[in-house]
């Protein structure tokens, strides 16, 4: 076996991310949809043979460390042969939530398995009671098409019982089609690539570089652990509600720092609810993971070696570990996010220096769809709306950004009214909205969409009673708010998550969050002129 070298790692942490990264060009470039080719809601990683996360592109978080988990769940349909394609979105088999299709494929050289890649993207409609997918239900069943592990391409031949069973259960089967066919380019892109690279540096080097990347991985991200203060660090934070009562949500964290390996137990959450913010287990490591990643040194590479230094405890049944039958389609956008400020709210006593306030905590996501008159053709829609990211002690936070768990880019108005019945009346900053102090919060958006066609609307949104935290003696950002306008005129507000039926004219509007203040503020004192 080739020997440890600091170099070698380099170049092929490298090659193995520039494979996950052209996968996603391909993904981005020949998908259908505005959602995936636009806002670039999707992911794409490689793995080692094992089904361990040796590289990743730089895409969605709360994809990217929840994945390793749907590809080992895709390991009991082995044997594989070449030319096999595996798809899932069971959210309680390695799925985050139903609108999240995962496509595995083995890669093979000269027939001998090397490795596998895999693709998650964001489908704008899987089904479900509402046009969107993104119900506030109370059972998975509610939220959509439930597709375990399964072949849909074996030995290069597509299944097309299984295609033409999932794309009746959908409300826009041509651009379902569109965008799984453009996943299924994006791995056999990804396979090719690493064939190609069997082909020129052999098969016995590319699988120890794999375990070299893993264990660097593994060995920097215990180092940058034991450089922290050893200790137990708790916080609390909560949702604002669940969608069916006022009852907050608690997020409950102990997160213990000891010898270079860091434990988070949950115990104290609340329990799971009859509604969808309930997360999956994959959901919560994967917030977790986000979090000791961006403690790392930009050049550690991002594999699952720097999971192992991290365990939890995950009591069942609560909402950071739902079962199921439970509805899971928040927990993924939202109650993920709530996760991440629990831990780096967690961490801040420990890392004074780094820790920022508070970021909008929220994805702010619009679901919609209804029937276009004028095209005579269904359509569905899914999008999220940027916030304001926490200040730090180092400067002021930015404005109008996604933060934390999702990574994904503005929708551009343009290709919105071209592709939908409705238009973008106002899209523009929310001024004041970030937390005062020494270094002031990210200023949120405000988004208006007006209505040409009736539309069912579903608002999953957070942060609309309590604002984002400050630290260090900074202000809370403002929270979020949504409002209704109709047709006639007559403005009322709506809560944080909430199902419309809306007819032309009407106008919805959505302000988010600005983020958290850092510091006290600096007072100028005028000059006495004495």
């Amino acid at each position: 076996m080739p020997r440890f070298d600091p170099a070698e790692i380099s170049i092929f942490n490298s090659l193995f991310t520039s494979v996950a990264e052209e996968m996603g060009v391909t993904l981005g470039r020949t998908a259908h949809s505005p959602n995936i080719k636009e806002r670039k809601d999707y992911s794409c990683a490689v793995f080692d043979r094992g089904g361990r996360l040796v590289a990743q592109a730089a895409h969605i978080p709360v994809h990217l460390g929840a994945m390793p988990t749907a590809v080992k769940m895709t390991l009991s349909l082995a044997p594989f042969s070449p030319g096999d394609l595996v798809i899932l979105n069971d959210p309680y088999l390695g799925g985050t939530h139903l609108p999240d299709i995962t496509m595995v494929s083995p890669v093979f050289h000269r027939k001998n398995l090397i490795a596998f890649v895999a693709s998650r993207a964001h489908h704008a409609d899987v089904g479900g009671s509402t046009p969107g997918s993104m119900p506030l239900a109370k059972e998975l069943l509610e939220e959509g098409l439930v597709i375990p592990p399964i072949k849909l391409y074996e030995r290069g031949r597509l299944n097309q019982a299984a295609s033409e069973l999932m794309l009746r259960n959908v409300r826009t089967p041509d651009q379902r089609r569109g965008d799984l066919d453009s996943q299924a380019a994006a791995n056999l892109v990804g396979s090719a690539r690493l064939e190609e690279m069997v082909e020129r540096y052999g098969e016995t080097m590319i699988q120890a570089q794999m375990k070299h990347t893993l264990d660097y991985g593994e060995r920097m991200t215990r180092a940058s652990l034991a450089a922290l203060p050893d200790g137990d660090y708790d916080f609390e934070d909560w949702l604002d509600d669940d969608g069916t009562s006022d009852a907050p949500v608690a997020i409950r964290l102990r997160a213990s720092l000891y010898g270079g390996s860091l434990h988070c137990d949950f115990s104290g959450s609340s329990e799971q609810r009859p509604s969808s913010v309930n997360a999956v287990a994959a959901v919560t490591r994967s917030a977790v993971y986000y979090v000791v990643r961006c403690l790392l040194d930009q050049s550690v590479p991002a594999n699952e070696g720097c999971f192992r230094p991290i365990s939890f405890n995950l009591p069942a049944g609560s909402v950071v570990n739902a079962t199921p039958p439970a509805a899971v389609s928040a927990g993924n956008v939202e109650t993920s996010q709530r996760i991440v400020d629990a831990l780096l709210g967690a961490l801040a006593p420990a890392l004074p220096e780094r820790i920022p306030a508070a970021s909008s905590g929220t994805m702010n996501n619009i679901a919609l769809g209804g029937y276009d008159n004028a095209h005579g053709v269904p359509f569905a829609y899914y999008e999220t709306v940027g916030g304001g990211a926490g200040a730090s002690p180092i400067g002021h936070g930015l404005s109008a950004v996604q933060t934390h768990m999702t990574n994904t880019m503005n929708t551009p108005v343009e290709a919105l009214e071209i592709a939908y019945p409705f238009r973008i009346s106002e899209y523009g900053l929310r001024r004041g909205s970030g937390g005062r102090g020494r270094h002031h919060g990210g200023e949120g958006v405000v988004r208006s969409w007006e209505f040409l066609a009736p539309a069912s609307v579903t608002v999953v949104s957070e942060r609309r009673r309590r604002g984002p935290w400050g630290l260090a003696g900074g202000g809370d950002g403002s929270p979020g708010r949504n409002w209704l306008i109709t047709a006639a005129g007559r403005k009322r507000a709506l809560p944080s998550k909430c199902q419309l039926s809306l007819q032309p004219g009407d106008r919805l509007i959505i302000e988010t969050p600005g983020g958290g203040g850092w510091g006290h503020p600096v007072v100028l004192r005028r000059a006495s002129g004495r």
